[in-house]
């Protein structure tokens, strides 16, 4: 009876993922476009869950659903006029339709490539062989921040960049107004708890599904929520320990793989019995930047007080 279940679930997500997609980008009303595209990442994170990815499935939840769906009303609640000209509308749509069609299909192509030609096994094997040399026992963990911890520095490159664009743009968003009492009452509950959620991610990470791309997802949660409670500042720290922190994900990656090639090792080589130590100390630098990066996306542009410090270091 519960495989009968779970089989009836499955079924039920896989023909309620493509519809809720569909909808949200043929609607023309934009703010029931930004709902549906909410519960289209939260529906996704609950496939990802079924696909036993816990790691995808809260990341989707936070930034796919959460952040991006912020995003997006804010921009809604910012827009000098809520018209929307359709003409052309119609071409649009089937482009879209279409370079969506296309893309599922390559990446069903490559699904059954990888499967069926036995690369995705042949990969898994070599990192659970390896698995005790990276310094963690999650693999996923393992992946990131050791075998291709290359990749994982080019992804904060990236958010760095995108952070630093986004403060290019001007001033940051106006801020909400005073929360209401139950909003209020239910953001001092769930600031402490996203933090606290956060640091036990980061922690785990070492030997279960989390780390620091998750923990920073949270806490950029805590990021808006506060700017949805009405504080000007979202409880970011002063702007000078924001470069600080913006750029630690990529110095502590630097600093660490140049620091290991003194001994004659490769970049971002660990050596052993310093492995799980040094990728520690990494993820948690990584943590505060995209938690930063996230935040300041939301914002939309260069917080309170940014420019008065520039201008400052400019007069001394």
């Amino acid at each position: 009876m519960e495989v009968t279940a779970w089989h009836l679930l499955d079924l039920l997500l896989a023909l309620l993922l493509p519809g809720l997609a569909w909808s949200a980008i043929s609607t023309r009303d934009l703010r029931r476009g930004v709902v549906l595209f909410i519960a289209f990442g939260l529906l996704l994170s609950l496939v990802w869950a079924r696909l036993r990815a816990p790691d995808l499935a809260l990341a989707e939840a936070a930034i796919g659903a959460g952040l991006s769906g912020a995003l997006l009303l804010s921009a809604l609640r910012d827009a000098a006029g809520n018209v929307d000209s359709h003409k052309g509308a119609a071409g649009r749509k089937l482009g879209v339709g279409l370079l969506s069609l296309g893309l599922a299909g390559t990446l069903a192509w490559a699904w059954f490539a990888a499967v069926h030609g036995g690369a995705g096994e042949r990969l898994a094997g070599v990192v659970m062989d390896n698995i005790g040399e990276s310094g963690v026992s999650n693999p996923v963990t393992a992946v990131l921040l050791n075998f291709r911890a290359y990749d994982t520095l080019l992804e904060l490159a990236v958010l760095l960049a995108a952070a630093l664009g986004i403060m290019a743009l001007g001033p940051a968003r106006r801020p909400f107004g005073p929360a209401e009492p139950l909003l209020a009452s239910l953001i001092r509950w769930l600031v402490p708890l996203l933090i606290l959620v956060a640091g036990y991610l980061l922690w785990v990470g070492a030997h279960a599904p989390g780390g620091a791309f998750q923990a920073g997802a949270l806490l950029g949660a805590v990021v808006v929520l506060l700017r949805l409670g009405g504080f000007a500042g979202a409880g970011l720290p002063s702007p000078a320990l924001q470069r600080w922190l913006l750029g630690g994900g990529i110095a502590a990656f630097v600093l660490v793989g140049s620091l290991v090639t003194l001994p004659g090792l490769a970049f971002l080589q660990y050596p052993q019995g310093w492995a799980g130590t040094l990728i520690l100390l990494i993820e948690s630098a990584a943590m505060l930047s995209i938690a930063l990066a996230l935040g300041l996306a939301y914002l939309g542009g260069h917080p309170v007080g940014w420019l008065h410090e520039n201008n400052r270091k400019a007069r001394t």
